[in-house]
């Protein structure tokens, strides 16, 4: 099968980035996603952007500023938009039935936060046998008690790397060798 490639784009909502949360190099990794997604345009790779739901919290209610997406991320009419219920994407969501509809087998993620969405999206679709690749230098997280952001996103960059595979594959690239295969193609 061919591969067929989709990129997601995970909670870069407003309510997880806020002066009381700062978050690691957001200016740059909104601009890496922003170039990504055009690229996936541009090859008729579709894009998702999952918003987190958090109505059972009493947070990141639909339709409230927090819930919305950043005012600097670009989306376009054909962008999939869906929410989420847990820190892994897949968790209840309609993303695995978008993916089969699309036939979609190899996924680039992208977005925040590194130590709990991202990490579980990872770990779930490795489980599900998906392509991985993860845009090294396109997600991001807030400093934690005992390990500052960047280290963390380093951390888990370098665990990602070493995973034991299944029957997918899982890759570490930063945005410029991602930027420079998706040009070539």
């Amino acid at each position: 099968m061919k591969n067929r490639k989709a990129l997601l784009v995970i909670d870069m909502q407003k309510g997880s980035f806020t002066s009381q949360t700062p978050r690691y190099d957001t200016k740059g990794v909104v601009s890496r996603i922003n170039t990504l997604a055009q690229l996936f345009r541009a090859s008729d790779f579709p894009v998702f952007f999952v918003q987190h739901d958090g109505t059972k919290m009493n947070e990141f209610i639909p339709n409230t500023v927090e819930w919305e997406l950043l005012d600097d991320l670009e989306t376009e009419t054909t962008d999939l938009f869906l929410n989420k219920y847990a820190n892994d994407i897949f968790y209840k969501s309609k993303l695995q039935s978008k993916l089969n509809d699309l036939n979609i087998n190899e996924l680039f993620i992208t977005g925040c936060a590194t130590d709990f969405c991202v990490e579980s999206t990872v770990q779930s679709a490795l489980t599900k046998d998906y392509n991985i690749t993860v845009i090294a230098d396109g997600h991001t997280t807030g400093d934690r008690p005992h390990l500052r952001a960047k280290k963390v996103i380093e951390h888990y960059n370098w665990v990602w790397q070493n995973m034991i595979l299944t029957n997918g594959k899982i890759e570490v690239k930063n945005f410029e060798q991602i930027k420079d295969e998706l040009i070539r193609h």
